[in-house]
C-alpha cells in the first residue's frame, strides 16, 4: 500500500488531501442530517403507526357501527315480524271472540227455548199425572163399587157374611188407593158395616158349613151294618131247602133304612146334609135341626156306628144341632149408595172435557182406470 502512496502524483495527493478536508469538514454535517433523517425516519415511523392505528381504529369501528347496525337491524326486523305476528294473533282473537259471541248467543237462545220447552212439558207431565191420578181413582171407584154390589147380592142371595167381609175389605183397600179425600166418609161407611157383618159371626156359619161337608164326604166310606144272625133254624131239612128260595115276613113290619140299598141310604143322607146345608144359609132354625136330625137317623141306621168315621160323624152332627145359630145378618147398601152419590156430585161438578176437533175426511182419489190388451177398459 505505501508503495502505490509514493507512486502517486502530487496532483493526485492534493486532490486526496482536499478530499480528506472536505470529508472531515462534510463530517459533522453528514452525523447532522444522519441525525436528521433518523429523526425523520422515527416520525415516519410514528406517525405510520398512528395513522395505522387512525386506520384500524377507524375500521374497527366502522366494523363495530356495521355490525351494530346489522344487529339493529335484525331486531327491527324481528320486531315487525313479532308485530305481524301479533297481529295475526289478535286478528285471529277477534275472530275467535266473534264466533264465541255468536256460540253464546246461540247458546243463550237455545236455552231460552229449552227453557220453554220445560215448562211446556212440566205442564204436559202435570196434566198427564192429573189424568193418570183421575183415571186410576175412577178404576178405584169403579173396583169399589163392583165389590159392594158383589158383597150386598151375595149376602142376600147365599146369606155367605163371610165372602161379603172379604168383598168390603177389599172395597176399602180399593178406596184407599184414590187420592181424593171426599170419599173418606164412603171409607168410613164400609168398616162400619164391617163391623157389623163381624158381629154377626160368619166365622161360626163358614165352620157349620166345612163341618157338613166334611160329613158328607166321609158318607162313601162308611160300612154298611153287620147282619144280625137269626137265634131260629129251621127244624127240618124241608124248611131249610125251602128257606133258601122262600123268605117269609109278616105285613105290619114296618121297613127301615137297614132293608135298603147301601148306594140309597148314602144318597138320602147326603140330601139330608144338604138340606142342612141350605137352612143354615137360610137361617132357618127349625129346618136346619130337623135336617140334622134326619141326617143323623140316616147314618145310625144305614151304617155301622161302631166304626171310628161313624162315631166322628154323629159327634160333629150332635155339636152343630147343640150350637144356636149365628145371628141374622145386617142390611147392606149404605156404603153403596154413598159411594154412588158422591161419583155422581163429583162428576157433576167436574167441567165438561173438550173433545178435539178432527179434520173432515177426504176420500182419497180413484185409481185411473187401466185397460187391458184390447186398449177396453175394466
Amino acid at each position: 500500500m505505501s508503495e502505490d502512496i509514493e507512486t502517486l502524483s502530487p496532483t493526485t495527493t492534493n486532490e486526496a488531501t482536499a478530499r480528506a478536508a472536505d470529508d472531515r469538514a462534510s463530517a459533522p454535517r453528514r452525523a447532522g442530517s444522519r441525525g436528521a433523517w433518523l429523526i425523520a425516519l422515527i416520525a415516519l415511523g410514528v406517525g405510520g403507526v398512528a395513522l395505522w392505528r387512525a386506520y384500524a381504529i377507524e375500521h374497527g369501528q366502522a366494523d363495530a357501527q356495521a355490525a351494530a347496525r346489522m344487529e339493529l337491524v335484525a331486531r327491527i326486523d324481528e320486531l315487525s315480524r313479532s308485530v305481524d305476528q301479533r297481529k295475526r294473533d289478535l286478528d285471529s282473537l277477534r275472530a275467535r271472540v266473534a264466533d264465541a259471541d255468536g256460540v253464546n248467543k246461540s247458546v243463550r237462545e237455545e236455552l231460552l227455548g229449552l227453557g220453554e220447552r220445560s215448562r211446556h212439558l212440566e205442564d204436559a207431565v202435570a196434566n198427564l199425572a192429573e189424568q193418570r191420578l183421575s183415571g186410576r181413582d175412577a178404576l178405584a171407584l169403579n173396583e169399589a163399587e163392583f165389590l159392594l154390589q158383589q158383597a150386598q147380592e151375595r149376602l142376600a142371595l147365599f146369606h155367605d157374611a163371610h165372602t161379603a167381609l172379604t168383598a168390603y175389605q177389599l172395597a176399602d183397600s180399593a178406596l184407599a188407593a184414590a187420592e181424593d179425600p171426599v170419599f173418606a166418609s164412603v171409607r168410613q161407611a164400609i168398616s162400619a158395616e164391617a163391623r157389623a157383618l163381624e158381629a154377626s159371626k160368619p166365622a161360626d156359619t163358614q165352620v157349620a158349613l166345612a163341618t157338613l161337608e166334611r160329613i158328607r164326604e166321609s158318607l162313601a166310606t162308611l160300612p154298611p151294618p153287620q147282619a144280625a144272625t137269626s137265634d131260629t133254624a129251621p127244624s127240618s131239612r124241608w124248611e131249610k131247602f125251602i128257606s133258601q128260595f122262600v123268605h117269609i115276613s109278616h105285613g105290619n113290619d114296618t121297613t127301615t133304612l137297614a132293608d135298603r140299598n147301601i148306594g140309597m141310604t148314602r144318597a138320602l143322607s147326603a140330601i139330608d146334609l144338604r138340606a142342612a146345608e141350605a137352612t143354615l144359609l137360610a137361617r132357618d132354625a127349625d129346618g136346619y135341626t130337623a135336617a140334622l136330625k134326619r141326617a143323623r137317623a140316616g147314618i145310625v141306621a144305614g151304617f155301622d156306628t161302631q166304626t171310628a168315621a161313624a162315631k166322628s160323624a154323629l159327634a160333629d152332627l150332635d155339636r152343630l144341632a147343640g150350637t144356636p145359630l149365628a145371628t141374622a145378618p145386617p142390611e147392606l147398601g149404605g156404603a153403596l149408595r154413598e159411594l154412588r152419590n158422591l161419583r155422581a156430585t163429583r162428576a157433576l161438578a167436574q167441567p165438561p172435557v173438550a173433545k178435539p176437533l178432527t179434520a173432515p175426511s177426504v176420500a182419497p182419489p180413484a185409481p185411473p182406470a187401466t185397460s187391458n190388451h184390447n186398449g177396453v177398459g175394466p
